[in-house]
């Protein structure tokens, strides 16, 4: 499914999967450009359309001494230099309805965290600032449900709608991907995305700091691509043991096109 509200994206007419991809947290200039230009190489050599992402801020966080950002206009302006610098979208995420306006004049697609893609008035503010909304599917709800959260967006004046699975829960410490979510959520039209990140995610650690199972990184994504999956999520850093968030399920840097060449293999395979 091509992602139309990104028609001016590169590589739009390629018929690849698109990828969005880069740190969990914009933790400084140099090291989103850094990631940014790495990607583009990969993307543009292997045509799949990018969009970097980027969390402006982490509002969701185990403790309060966890890493929450550098300052919310510093790392926007990050994002949109990134933007800029390389002619790609952005993406980033919001917490509250007051944050969508101000993110919106920085980036391109405007992401809502799985815990709050219920958050009506979250998804209305979002739709109505008349960018991309991609809505992360929530560990505790089916594929189904996530209709009425595409409805939210479509009826406030939107038709710009990405989904994204990120597993569900199973117990209190893991996570498990249903792949029947994927074919469940396309059939609404939308384009739908699998995050191979944080669907390998160990929530709820007695440290207070989530695990995860970067090693199956390569297996949830083969795995998404084969069963038609419109695009790839992944969360990836130079260092992960140095990222300041998530780097327990970041894939590195250097692993990324080894990665996508595979995948690039597996969706030809399959048209």
């Amino acid at each position: 499914m091509k992602i139309n509200p990104l028609s001016g994206i590169k590589h739009a007419d390629s018929t690849n999967f698109f990828l969005m991809a880069g740190p969990c947290a914009i933790e400084g200039e140099e090291m989103a450009l850094q990631i940014a230009e790495k990607i583009v190489s990969i993307t543009d050599k292997l045509n799949i359309p990018y969009i970097f992402k980027g969390s402006y801020r982490k509002a969701n966080r185990s403790r309060l001494d966890s890493f929450t950002g550098i300052g919310d206009e510093k790392a926007l302006k990050i994002l949109e230099k990134v933007g800029k610098t390389f002619g790609i979208p952005t993406v980033t995420d919001i917490h509250e309805s007051h944050e969508a306006g101000l993110a919106a004049e920085y980036v391109d697609v405007l992401q809502i965290p799985a815990f709050l893609c219920r958050q009506t008035n979250l998804l209305v503010a979002a739709a109505q600032t008349g960018k991309v909304v991609n809505i992360k599917k929530g560990q505790f709800l089916s594929a189904s449900s996530m209709s009425f959260a595409v409805d939210k967006i479509k009826e406030s004046g939107n038709k710009q709608v990405i989904l994204t699975d990120r597993g569900n829960s199973f117990g209190y410490q893991d996570l498990i991907v249903d792949f029947r979510s994927i074919p469940e959520m396309k059939s609404f039209g939308v384009p739908v995305v699998m995050d191979c990140t944080h669907s390998l995610q160990q929530p709820n650690q007695s440290s207070g700091v989530t695990g995860g199972k970067p090693q199956l990184i390569e297996t949830i994504s083969k795995a998404a691509i084969a069963v038609g999956a419109d695009g790839l999520f992944i969360e990836t850093h130079p260092a992960p043991s140095e990222a300041k968030s998530d780097g327990a399920n970041m894939l590195s840097l250097d692993l990324l096109e080894g990665l996508l060449t595979k995948l690039v293999r597996i969706r030809q395979s399959i048209l």
